[in-house]
């Protein structure tokens, strides 16, 4: 029942597609071809000086494994055809001689082959297996772009690592560790099972030898007992199905080494403890056989519990469907048992290397097509394990959208498609993007706006001293495509200028105190009330003129420059209402009101503005309003800030996006009661199942509010709260 040998094959002297023990049934419309392969393949190397037997046994042994997989033809030819050294493939004329795909799929292969050399060759020099395995990940985005190339490149490397022992120690645990980190996953990803089981268990033959040992000597010891006992339980199955009047094959199920080892360590169980050494797949016509099948494994056999999974209501992210349930079978022995359609176990066992055929065979064939060709674009989400984070509120680029090249040392480097040498220096680091002069890709040198494509090797030539050109910012030019790298151009220019303009910052900001005569004013705070951060931006505002003389003027003393349209006779006239806890001009007798368009809270930093009878509106100091005002209105601009005492409920604006269902706003309403917050307006739109509310509630700190927003995203159905 579970067999652990991998022979290679020996070459086949019968050149018919039988003769070189190739699928002929599905094969036969492009017999000529395949047979035109093999002969040019023997005819060239029979002329060569040496024959090349172990290129001859790869290329049979993919080509076999691909035709039991009922892989495109196209893939048969180019494993057969790589044989032959690449100079002897380029002088066949693939395209003319056999099809435009063939051509591309081998050159494709051709250029991988290169690319995963350099990769794996300079594995030593990069920082960790982590940092490898994300360029090997890279290329392979760039691979996917027609499948056919991965299924080929799977299927050598299968018969590599069953030649694999024939060769030096360290160079097997090398390979076995690549096809484990690399291969085995794609494998899996394109649902190529028989491709993923055999890898994985040949690379842990090679990286743990003693533990696949232990295990394989554990299943070896009880073989004739377990394929006894499975014997009898499908005959069992087999007389129930027939009762039942359901046609269906009852087949025993091999576990491969690997898999028994990591259902071991991530359940800590013992070997006595798994529940699927001995199983029995259950193959039927129709879905609904599977449940009825189902019913009559539970009838027969008490389940375990815990162990049901129905993957065909649930399919697994990698369209895997069928049935799993273990049982305790006779003697008391626990037993797994699969049941799926005919369809779904074409799909687990052959994956997508058959789906080429479903363009050809109708609508419904074609929606099927449609649905894996989608899920191969999942494949593509390798991307966002090893990109870096895009910029707030930038979205990613689409995976299709992106090349990846390498640095002289094999890393590997991500860039948008379209980008330049220029991109890749800035991506590599800053200073060589700023001394970068020219650019060597595969060798030759190219200008600096030179397109760049998947898998080429990029050097830059540098100057030991020197800055960007304003031309790499001209879109015209194309001289960058990247953002990331147009970014760190601008950012260079703007520092050059930086310590200037600090220093003449400073310089205008000492003639205003010193003409004032104001002493030492504190430069932090005027900063923050002019709406910077930091005191250096403040002086940057001032050199470059953000920030107006009269500004400066009314930041270091309001009150000192009667003229036309001057706040102070309305600032004397406020003094005499008096104001609560908002101290204006340093004092709390000036009358206030909280602007409506921000509804500040303290302790958020806040500004005062001059109204034209309603006294002192107060601003938050990041109010979208105050970006609005003009030079005069500014004017009437003056420093505000809360007091020690200050007290009393204010009012805010949050907002509440959901999916709308009959009781929200109800729900909504409670949960705001909950926190003792007063709702004193609401207003709701709903637009097909989402709802979108806002309301204007009172609060006395800004804690109350957000706890009051936590508590409404988990309100069922709400998606976001947040303040406006």
């Amino acid at each position: 029942m579970v067999s652990r040998s991998y022979p290679s094959e020996a070459p086949a002297a019968d050149h018919g597609l039988a003769g070189l023990g190739l699928n002929a049934r599905y094969l036969q419309p492009d017999a000529v071809l395949i047979e035109r392969a093999f002969l040019r393949v023997t005819e060239q190397q029979e002329n060569a000086p040496e024959g090349d037997s172990e290129s001859l046994q790869r290329a049979l042994t993919a080509a076999r494994l691909l035709s039991d997989l009922e892989a495109h033809p196209a893939c048969i030819v180019v494993a057969l055809l790589r044989a032959l050294p690449w100079e002897q493939l380029e002088g066949l004329g693939m395209a003319q001689s056999f099809d435009p795909d063939v051509a591309a799929i081998a050159a494709d292969l051709h250029r991988i082959d290169g690319t995963l050399e350099t990769i794996f060759r300079t594995r030593d020099r990069l920082a960790n297996d982590a940092q490898r395995l994300e360029g090997v990940r890279k290329l392979l985005l760039a691979m996917a772009q027609d499948i056919r190339v991965v299924i080929v490149a799977l299927a050598e490397r299968v018969w590599l690592m069953r030649v694999i022992q024939q060769r030096d120690p360290a160079e097997q645990r090398a390979v076995a560790q690549q096809t484990m980190d690399l291969y085995a996953p794609l494998a899996n990803r394109l649902g190529v099972w028989q491709f993923k089981w055999e890898l994985e268990d040949l690379s842990f033959r090679i990286i743990e030898p003693e533990t696949y040992k232990s295990i394989a000597k554990r299943l070896d010891e009880r073989l004739v007992d377990r394929e006894r006992y499975i014997a009898a339980l499908m005959r069992t199955l087999e007389q129930q199905l027939a009762l039942a009047g359901i046609s269906g094959q009852v087949q025993g199920r091999p576990k491969h080494i690997y898999s028994i080892i990591k259902k071991m360590r991530s359940k800590s169980l013992d070997f006595e403890g798994l529940y699927d050494v001995r199983a029995v797949r259950v193959i039927v016509n129709e879905i609904r056989d599977c449940y009825a099948v189902l019913g009559i494994v539970h009838h027969l056999w008490t389940p375990i519990s815990g162990e049901f999974d129905d993957y065909i209501a649930r399919p697994k992210g990698n369209h895997y469907r069928s049935l799993h349930t273990a049982v305790i079978g006779p003697e008391g022995k626990a037993v797994e048992i699969q049941i799926r359609t005919h369809e779904m176990h074409r799909d687990s066992e052959l994956g997508i290397a058959s789906h080429w055929r479903y363009k050809e065979a109708g609508a419904r064939a074609d929606r099927r097509f449609d649905e894996r060709v989608a899920w191969l674009r999942q494949m593509l989400e390798w991307q966002k394990e090893v990109t870096p984070s895009a910029a707030p509120g930038t979205a990613p680029a689409p995976a299709d959208e992106a090349i990846y090249v390498f640095t002289p040392q094999g890393r590997v480097i991500d860039l948008p498609y379209g980008a330049t040498p220029v991109d890749f220096a800035y991506h590599v680091h800053t200073d060589l993007g700023h001394r970068c002069r020219g650019a060597k890709v595969d060798g030759t040198i190219v200008p600096l706006d030179h397109p760049l494509r998947n898998a080429q090797r990029v050097e830059i030539i540098t100057v030991r001293q020197g800055g960007p050109s304003r031309d790499w910012l001209n879109p015209e030019y194309g001289y960058l495509k990247s953002a990331r790298a147009q970014a760190k151009v601008r950012q260079w220019f703007k520092q050059q200028h930086l310590e200037e303009d600090m220093a003449q910052g400073r310089t205008i900001l000492e003639k205003a105190i010193a003409r004032l005569g104001k002493g030492h004013p504190n430069i932090e705070r005027l900063a923050a009330q002019s709406g910077y951060s930091r005191v250096e931006d403040f002086w940057v505002g001032l050199a470059r003129g953000d920030i107006s003389q009269r500004q400066i003027e009314l930041l270091l003393d309001p009150l000192a420059h009667p003229a036309e349209g001057d706040v102070t006779p309305t600032l004397r006239r406020l003094a005499e209402t008096g104001s609560g806890g908002v101290l204006v001009l340093g004092v709390t007798n000036i009358a206030t009101t909280m602007a409506k368009c921000c509804k500040p809270v303290p302790p958020e930093p806040i500004v005062g503005f001059v109204t034209r009878g309603r006294g002192v509106s107060i601003h938050r100091t990041n109010c979208r309003s105050l970006a609005a005002l003009t030079t005069n209105q500014w004017q009437r601009m003056i420093p505000a800030s809360w007091g020690t005492t200050t007290r009393g409920v204010f009012s805010v604006d949050i907002a509440v996006d959901a999916l709308d269902r009959q009781g929200l706003l109800r729900d909504i309403s409670e949960t705001l009661t909950r926190e003792r917050i007063n709702v004193t307006a609401v207003n709701t739109h709903s637009h097909g199942d989402r709802a979108r509310m806002r309301f204007t509630v009172q609060i006395d700190s800004l804690d109350q509010l957000a706890r009051a927003l936590k508590a409404l995203q988990l309100v069922p159905g709400v998606e976001t709260a947040y303040r406006q």
